[in-house]
This record gives C-alpha cells, sequence and structure tokens, in this order.
C-alpha cells in the first residue's frame, strides 16, 4: 500500500434514536442539537473538511432530513439576510461545504449498529481508505484537529488508525478498550479491541472515541460479524478481524474530548465553547458565577 495514499471520503453515520435525549430527539436529530449556535454535526464536518476530506458520507435514517437540509442552500433566508445587511449572518451560513465538497446521503433501513451502519457506505467508499467521524464526540484544542492528526500517522505508516484515549477504570464498560503494544517504529499497535469489557476484563484503560481511519478490508469483515454486544453488529468487531490481515494503531488524540451523546458531556462542551465566544463570554461568566454563589460552590 503506497502509505501516502490520499483520504478522499469521511463515513458519519447519524441514524441513531438519540434516546438519551427524549423528548428533544423525538423530532430533532441527535446530530443536529447546537452547541452555542452551531449543531454537532457541522462541527464533525469542519473537522473533516480541515482534514482534507472531499467527499462527506451521511449515513441516515428517513426520519432524519433536517441534516441534508443544514447543508443545503436555503434561497428564501439567504436572500432576506443580504436585502437586511445581515452579512455577518450571512457569511456563517453560506458555503457551510464547498462547491468542490461531494455530499452523500445513504439511507440504514434498520438501525442494527454502527457495524452495520458503516457496511452501508461501501458501495460509495469502494476500494480507498477512509475515515469515520462520530458527531456526539466532539475534540477540541488549538492546533491540528484530531482527523488531521490521524490522517497524518496514516501517510507515516499506511496502517488504519483509531483514536483513543484513556479512560477511568470503571468506564470500561461503556467504551471499546484497545490492548497495545510500541512497535519498532514507536508507534501503539493495536494487537486486541473489545467491545465493552467489564474493567476486570479490559485489557487496558486505552477507551476507543469517535474517530477512525480504516482499511476498506474492513468492509469484508464486517461482512461476516454476528451481532455482538447490545444484539447489534459491532465495528469494534470487525476491527478486531482486521487486526489478522492489516496493522492498526492507536493514537491518543491531542485535545479536549467532550461526550456530546452523554447531557453532561453536552453541557460541558456547552460551557466551554460559550466562554469562546467574546459576545457572550463575560455574560457566561458572570452567570456562571452567580449559580456558584447561590448553589454555595464559592
Amino acid at each position: 500500500m503506497d502509505s501516502r495514499k490520499r483520504i478522499r471520503k469521511a463515513v458519519f453515520p447519524v441514524a441513531g434514536l438519540g434516546t438519551r435525549f427524549l423528548p428533544a430527539t423525538k423530532s430533532i436529530p441527535k446530530e443536529m442539537l447546537p452547541i452555542v449556535d452551531k449543531p454537532l454535526i457541522q462541527y464533525a464536518v469542519e473537522e473533516a473538511l480541515e482534514a482534507g476530506i472531499d467527499t462527506l458520507i451521511f449515513i441516515t435514517s428517513r426520519k432524519k432530513h433536517a441534516i441534508s437540509d443544514h447543508f443545503d442552500s436555503e434561497f428564501e433566508l439567504e436572500t432576506r439576510l443580504a436585502a437586511d445587511g445581515k452579512n455577518d449572518l450571512l457569511e456563517r451560513i453560506v458555503g457551510i461545504v464547498p462547491d468542490h465538497v461531494n455530499r452523500v446521503h445513504v439511507t440504514q433501513p434498520e438501525a442494527l449498529g454502527l457495524g452495520h451502519a458503516i457496511l452501508c457506505a461501501e458501495s460509495v467508499v469502494g476500494d480507498e481508505p477512509f475515515a469515520i467521524l462520530l458527531a456526539d464526540d466532539m475534540i477540541r484544542n488549538d492546533g491540528a484537529g484530531a482527523l488531521a492528526q490521524m490522517i497524518d500517522l496514516y501517510r507515516q505508516t499506511g496502517a488504519s488508525v483509531i483514536g483513543v484515549e484513556e479512560v477511568a477504570e470503571e468506564l470500561t464498560s461503556s467504551y471499546g478498550i484497545v490492548g497495545v503494544r510500541e512497535n519498532p517504529a514507536g508507534h501503539m499497535a493495536i494487537e486486541t479491541i473489545v467491545e465493552k469489557p467489564q474493567p476486570a476484563n479490559a485489557p487496558s484503560r486505552l477507551g476507543v472515541v469517535g474517530r477512525y481511519v480504516l482499511d476498506p478490508s474492513v468492509f469484508a469483515q464486517l461482512r461476516h460479524v454476528q451481532a455482538g454486544a447490545g444484539g447489534e453488529i459491532q465495528l469494534t468487531d470487525g476491527i478486531a478481524a482486521l487486526l489478522a490481515t492489516h496493522p492498526v494503531l492507536a493514537l491518543p488524540l491531542v485535545g479536549e474530548r467532550y461526550d456530546c451523546g452523554s447531557r453532561h458531556g453536552f453541557i460541558k462542551a456547552t460551557i466551554e465553547y460559550a466562554v469562546d465566544h467574546d459576545d457572550i463570554r463575560e455574560d457566561m461568566l458572570d452567570h456562571m458565577q452567580a449559580v456558584l454563589a447561590r448553589e454555595g460552590r464559592l
């Protein structure tokens, strides 16, 4: 394999039900919930674009038209903002996805698990290495984005790459967990990967976060994976099978990760991103100080 082969395509699995955010997600896709003023899916798309992705593949369900609508032009709104001279607002909604970037929407007919969702992208991805981004994992930093970090390692090595972070021992049952060894090049080569092990059975405390760069041979593995944890086809099991024929590296990502699939992580991210907005920063800090004083935390 040419280790410098470009990663052009990114898959966004967005067909989930988002049950932890009911009743909001009864009619709004979880990925459209906003962190301050941008939906989760837009942050993920921007990370992919920064990394040089030129084809966005959304694995969606029949009820998630809001995601495709968000990235389409809205002529009436754009015309009104232009006529009212609200150019700052107009700039925020025009060109979210550049014209040269393709958008493909694939319907997952049944919610059969993350592995099945990725398998639905096979006909679009074809025989190319590709990226996967889970929108409810936000990774914030001041340098290269998480996916750019991973693609850089892929270009150096030609190996598949999985983003990881160290998690608390009691939380291993909420993550895919990898066991690694250091290879001669000093990289963390994955030897085993297990979906949601109990702490006593976990091979390490390195939890998989929602970023992957994978060799297309993972599709052949996913076609033969049986339903695993939760009765679903797990991407973790497909990657475990891939290890027999293809090197996979773990990369601790530089940046702060927010699990926006949980209410706690979502609110934490909202606070952190709000403080970064100059127009609301001081009001937010004053309000948080008032809340802490009221709760006796000052």
